[in-house]
């Protein structure tokens, strides 16, 4: 079908929410973008996108963009939190056809990502407060009392969606009982590598994402925000850790904190609403997904909306489709989550002997196209 004619409610305007707009910019539907933060941010931390997140990228023709302000990382390295090489990972080699791995600063990719939607309005500071079904459309109000009426609604408002809160029962994201800290710090390695140590229950990362900078990432397992935590952070892993935790001291203001969640549902659809992205199906961060099969989605659902006859066909083509590749990436962030909680011991056995076979076996059939 066509989007003629067909009015589409984007509710979120992060990378499920922009990554729609640009998918569906050729099928002619007029398209509505609210966002309940006031204005684009260039705060943040960063972000790695793995191989077929950058390929779903290139798909929309914005993978110039993205990857000439990236850094493309060719390896991944796991180590005990005493700094002992687990195993390595040729991560350029493993997506090779695929796409290149790469990181930046998650604000560099939202600026790419508004770039590629173009003159689609988007309205900052707004966000839907009531959903009601009228026949084949949804009547929405607002928070700032207008309403309009659409053909489709999509919830791309992440891990604490509004829509999924008001249109789906009010089913809440779960808490994984993790709680990380992400910032940001200097670079002090030329190497492009992706670097894990592994404590029990916890994990220290480090990503290069631009010349100059290094994203950071703990998960201090499910004890919530405590003062103690950056001492607590320098007693248990060796360095980089003791130099990134100095970046703090200089400047907090990248320091981001909360709890690792995700989503489960039945159903992503609600009559002619859907979630999409976080929304619908958040994971553990250790695969890092979560981009991936945003941008997935929005490729997807956009296919699936040209070839069929109908919004109805459409939403349940596309979930039938999404929902296999989604569930794998569900399981393989519970086996690693599994993994990675072993006594240390153990865990370094099992990593040393099968941590590569592991590592490919997860991301398996994430190779090909979804």
């Amino acid at each position: 079908m066509r989007g003629d004619g067909v009015r589409v409610l984007i509710v979120g305007g992060g990378v499920a929410g922009l990554a729609t707009v640009a998918a569906l910019r050729e099928w002619g539907a007029t398209i509505d973008v609210v966002e309940r933060a006031s204005a684009p941010t260039d705060s943040g931390t960063g972000i790695y996108l793995t191989g077929n997140a950058t390929r779903m990228l290139d798909v929309l023709g914005l993978a110039e963009s993205v990857v000439d302000v990236a850094v493309e990382i060719s390896r991944q390295r796991s180590a005990n939190q005493r700094g002992r090489r687990l195993f390595d990972i040729d991560v350029a080699a493993l997506w090779q056809g695929v796409g290149p791995c790469v990181s930046l600063p998650r604000a560099q990719l939202h600026r790419a990502l508004l770039d590629g939607v173009g003159d689609t309005p988007i309205r900052w500071g707004r966000q839907p407060v009531a959903l009601v079904a009228e026949g084949d459309q949804v009547a929405v109000e607002f928070d700032d009392g207008a309403s309009e009426r659409y053909d489709l609604v999509l919830g791309a408002d992440g891990v604490n969606s509004t829509v999924r809160r008001i249109a789906f029962d009010g089913q809440a994201a779960r808490d994984l009982g993790q709680y990380a800290y992400r910032w940001v710090a200097p670079r002090v390695d030329d190497e492009p590598v992706w670097s894990v140590q592994l404590g029990r229950g916890r994990q220290f990362l480090t990503i290069p994402i631009s010349a100059e900078q290094t994203y950071c990432y703990y998960n201090d397992g499910p004890v919530a925000d405590r003062p103690g935590w950056r001492d607590e952070l320098a007693a248990t892993f060796t360095e980089p850790v003791t130099t990134m935790l100095k970046a703090l001291d200089y400047d907090d203001s990248t320091l981001h904190a909360g709890p690792n969640q995700e989503v489960v549902l039945d159903s992503w659809s609600r009559g002619p609403v859907l979630l999409i992205g976080d929304a619908a199906h958040a994971t553990s961060p250790n695969m890092a997904q979560g981009a991936a099969m945003a941008l997935e989605d929005a490729v997807v659902l956009a296919s699936s909306l040209t070839t069929t006859g109908s919004i109805a066909e459409a939403l349940r083509g596309y979930e039938a489709r999404r929902r296999p590749r989604t569930g794998w990436v569900l399981s393989q962030t519970h086996r690693r989550d599994k993994a990675t909680g072993l006594p240390p011991a153990l865990r370094d056995l099992v990593m040393r002997r099968l941590g590569e076979q592991m590592f490919r076996s997860n991301y398996g059939p994430l190779f090909a196209q979804p």
